[in-house]
Order: C-alpha cells, then sequence, then structure tokens
C-alpha cells in the first residue's frame, strides 16, 4: 500500500474495511515529514497545535492513514482529498464519492473504517481502561447494563464495560449526532456474546438496521456499527499497517506494510 493514486480494493455493498495503525511508528522523521506532506495548511497548522507530542504524533497518523486508506478505492491521490463537517463535527468527504468513513483514535492506536454507502462508526480504548470505565461510565450506562455488570466476576466487568463503551461510541459516531444523542438511552444486552442494540423513544432509529461487532488488536478494543445492506451480515477486514517510507524521484513517499497479530483476525487479500 503507497501513497499514490489509483484504486486497489473494491468493497462490495454494505462490508467493511477496519485499517489500525500505531502513532509510534512516527518516531522516524522520515516518515513524519512523508506524512505532513499529505496535509493541507489548515491540517498542518491543528496538528502542530497541540500541546503534546503524543497528540501531535496521534492526530498526524490519523490525517495520514485516512488519506492513504480513501486512495485505496478511489482515483484519488492522498494529499487531494478534502473535507467537510456536519452541524455535530462529524467529517465527511467533499464532494461526496459514495464512500463513507469514520476515524477513531488514541495516543497508542488510530483506525479508519470504510465501507460504500452505508453509515459507519468506529470506537477504539484501550482495554486497560476497564477500570476506569467502570468508575466514571456509570452515567454513560442503563440501569440493565449496570445490572448486567454487577452479576458478572470482576475480570468480566472490567471486559464487558470496555465493549459496552466502545459500542455505544461506534453507534453514536454512525449516527453523526454528536453529544445530541443520549448515551444513556442506548442500549446493548448480549445473546449468545453477540450484541444487542435497544434505544429509548428518546432515539428515533430501528435497532435492527445496525450490524455491531468487536475487534482485539495490540491490547485495545475496536468496535464497528454499520448500517445492514440486507439480511446477511457484512464481511469485515481489519488490516493493521505500519507507516514507512521508500524514495522515489528524489523524494520520500509514504507507503505501508502489512502486519499481523495472533490476536487479530487475518483477513483475505482483495
Amino acid at each position: 500500500m503507497t501513497g499514490g493514486a489509483g484504486p486497489v480494493a473494491v468493497l462490495a455493498r454494505g462490508d467493511v474495511d477496519v485499517w489500525a495503525a500505531e502513532p509510534s511508528a512516527l518516531d522516524a522523521a522520515e516518515v513524519r515529514a512523508a506524512c505532513e506532506a499529505l496535509l493541507t495548511d489548515d491540517e498542518r497548522a491543528r496538528q502542530r497545535a497541540f500541546v503534546f507530542e503524543r497528540n501531535r504524533r496521534e492526530g498526524l497518523l490519523t490525517r495520514a492513514l485516512v488519506r492513504s486508506v480513501l486512495s485505496r478505492y478511489r482515483p484519488t491521490a492522498p494529499g487531494a482529498w478534502r473535507f467537510a463537517r456536519n452541524a455535530h463535527g462529524r467529517p465527511h468527504l467533499d464532494p461526496p464519492c459514495g464512500l463513507s468513513f469514520n476515524l477513531s483514535n488514541h495516543p497508542t492506536l488510530v483506525v479508519c473504517a470504510v465501507t460504500e454507502g452505508r453509515e459507519i462508526g468506529v470506537d477504539v480504548e484501550p482495554v486497560s481502561r476497564g477500570p476506569a470505565i467502570v468508575d466514571l461510565g456509570g452515567a454513560a450506562f442503563t440501569d440493565e447494563e449496570r445490572d448486567d455488570l454487577r452479576r458478572l466476576q470482576p475480570p468480566e466487568r472490567l471486559e464487558r464495560a470496555v465493549t459496552l463503551w466502545t459500542l455505544k461510541e461506534a453507534y453514536v459516531k454512525a449516527r453523526g449526532q454528536g453529544l445530541s444523542l443520549p448515551v444513556d438511552a442506548v442500549a446493548f444486552r448480549f445473546t449468545r456474546g453477540e450484541p444487542r442494540l435497544s434505544v429509548s423513544a428518546a432515539i428515533d432509529d430501528r435497532p435492527d438496521r445496525w450490524w455491531f461487532q468487536t475487534f482485539d488488536l495490540a491490547g485495545h478494543r475496536i468496535a464497528v456499527a454499520v448500517e445492514r445492506a440486507g439480511p446477511t451480515p457484512p464481511s469485515v477486514r481489519l488490516r493493521w499497517l505500519t507507516p514507512a517510507v521508500r524514495r522515489r524521484r528524489q523524494e520520500w513517499q509514504l507507503c505501508w506494510s502489512r502486519r499481523s497479530h495472533p490476536r487479530a483476525p487475518e483477513p483475505p487479500l482483495p
């Protein structure tokens, strides 16, 4: 996967590709410079305005990843993509081209999920945040979810709390309504390990139009929420990437190498 234009991947209707990378890969100056070269002046200014270095790396890799990923599906160079935001701050392509994407980032992992013509949301959290989510997430959980958590043993309780948190975040992001959507009106119960969504009357939605999946990757939990394209569950492919550079025409060009992980499902190549 290189930084050049030219689509090399095709998404079937309703299917999802999830791409992940670690900001620590930007320790190399030439990799950072190649990422920055893809950004607009405004994006570079916003990225450099972060106070902490970990947030600057996180923001830079997020922007470079989404631009590179989108160019796998359309004949557009990574640096040529332009973005706008809706009234609630959710980014989208401007002009639209049929692709839908969503981003989630943390100082230790950034994720980009892509699909064709469907609403999509993604969230990532370190699994180690379980205790903090249990302590702080009470207001985000429904009474039934809190009861379910209390019935679990401590290790399972922490795992379930992270799963609930990421599922709720992915759903809220897929809806594109930001903080106007009350997360305590969104509930997940589990049937044979599969998450089932329910929403209160305060939310205008049909739970059966959504499909959810979670993954673990490098100590993080990733949740995906995507609109169903039919009765068949979508195929979700998870790719773990590392940014690198190669010399081309006297310049360093950004490229991406595929990684594997024992806890990450290895998807088929397109």
